[in-house]
């Protein structure tokens, strides 16, 4: 059976450096390997000069009988302009420790991040007008995509890792970015910190307390909202009217749930406060959510990911001949007329030789039942409950007759006798993802 194997997000910086001294140390009791993770994110100068320290610190560590080795892994590409260099630093740094991680065979992967570190966190996300959940910072442990990321020294003091660095004699790289005014936290650091704790000498401790308590404070949020959610979403989507029924508060935490359920992420506050107000309303609505798009219809709030669907190439077609079963393609539509052949309920080919396509103007009538008076198509659409979203497509006529409506299908009054040879249409967006055997 082989060893249990650990991982350490390893900088060669100091706190990584003695977080990776402390779990070898233990692990040759345990009869663990440990293995060093380094990424190279290829922004400093220094950074060959980085990797090849934690090559050596890792080769002597091991030549002196701990049970170490690294692993580096460099981040493709540089960040686009006007994107946050720290943002794409985090999120490949991130990406690069889960993959070195998973060929190692190590699920789980331990980060130095300290008491300072979780203070930090909070007075920025205060700064940045967070809610709860930002001033929880960084918990202690979280499950992502089969890794396990911990922070064993989440409690401990900075002044406690500088001591073991002296006791045991540790080298380490200093990243000279720290310096740098340009980012937020290197700025609290330098300018308010200092003074910070001038002032109040238990900031970093009071800190870090405080952010322990939003982090429960976040559980119980989530718990209410999941109670909240079993009674107004299902799988057709949000439910309205039980959710209107809310107080105020617990209506902002459900929607904030459901939204990151959907989305994956926290949705911006701006949009939940623009959703808190609109949704009380009536009718079709729909709100765009990065890469989705939320809609209102029937009481339901759902949302779906977008598809991307190209720019016609050429103006919407105003004609269309059909001879035959099979797919007639739109571009500038956006779609395609697929013609079906069926025994009944469908129009004579006579009728489709000559096709006029045309946009929605004002007045048009359509019967959609025998024995029903033909109404238009505002009120077809509402009967059938089809949002505005829905409607799209090309009115198709003939000899000056409405005949195929995308959505609520072929008016009756055209429709084929028995035993006459008859094709039905149907219309199907390009983006669509239902089959259209």
């Amino acid at each position: 059976m082989s060893a249990p194997c650990v991982a350490v997000a390893y900088s060669a910086g100091r706190d990584s450096t003695a977080l990776l001294h402390a779990t070898a140390r233990q692990a040759a009791l345990d009869g663990a390997q440990v293995v060093a993770l380094h990424v190279h994110h290829g922004l400093s100068p220094q950074a060959d000069a980085w990797l090849a320290h934690a090559e050596a610190q890792c080769t002597g560590w091991a030549e002196a009988g701990l049970p170490v080795r690294l692993m580096h892994r460099r981040l493709e590409g540089q960040p686009a302009p006007g994107d946050s260099i720290e943002a794409w630093a985090r999120e490949g740094r991130y990406r690069a420790l889960r993959q070195m991680a998973l060929e190692a065979g190590a699920t789980l992967v331990l980060l130095a991040h300290h008491r300072r570190d979780q203070a930090e966190t909070l007075l920025l996300q205060a700064l940045r007008g967070a809610g709860v959940a930002g001033l929880s910072g960084m918990p202690r442990e979280a499950e992502r995509e089969g890794i396990t990321w911990q922070r064993p020294w989440l409690d401990q003091p900075r002044e406690a890792i500088e001591l073991y660095i002296r006791t045991h004699a540790l080298t380490h790289v200093e990243d000279d970015s720290n310096a740098d005014p340009r980012f937020a936290r290197n700025r609290l650091r330098l300018a308010v910190w200092p003074a910070l704790t001038d002032t109040f000498a238990q900031a970093e401790a009071a800190l870090a307390a405080a952010a322990g308590w939003a982090q429960e404070a976040t559980s119980c949020l989530q718990e209410l909202a999941a109670l909240d959610l079993a009674h107004c979403s299902t799988e057709e989507g949000l439910r309205l009217t039980p959710w209107r029924q809310l107080s105020a508060p617990r209506r902002s935490n459900a929607l904030r749930a459901w939204l990151r359920q959907h989305t994956g992420a926290a949705a911006p506050a701006s949009l939940i406060i623009r959703l808190l107000s609109e949704l009380d309303a009536t009718g079709s609505a729909r709100w765009p959510c990065g890469a989705f798009t939320l809609r209102r219809h029937r009481g339901v709030l759902t949302c779906q990911a977008d598809t991307p669907a190209a720019a016609p190439a050429v103006a919407p077609e105003t004609s269309l001949c059909i001879t035959r079963a099979g797919r007639y393609k739109l571009p500038g539509w956006g779609g395609v007329i697929v013609a079906r052949r069926v025994q009944e309920g469908g129009t004579p080919l006579a009728w489709l030789s000559h096709l006029e396509l045309r946009h929605r103007s004002g007045g048009e009538q359509f019967q959609a039942e025998i024995g029903r008076p033909a109404r238009s198509l505002k009120k077809q659409f509402q009967a059938a409950g089809l949002a505005a979203w829905e409607r799209d497509g090309p009115l198709v006529f003939s000899g000056g007759q409405l005949m195929f409506v995308p959505g609520l299908g072929m008016d009756v009054r055209i429709l084929a006798l028995p035993g006459q040879p008859q094709l039905r249409l149907a219309w199907a967006p390009t983006t669509t993802d239902t089959p259209l055997a």
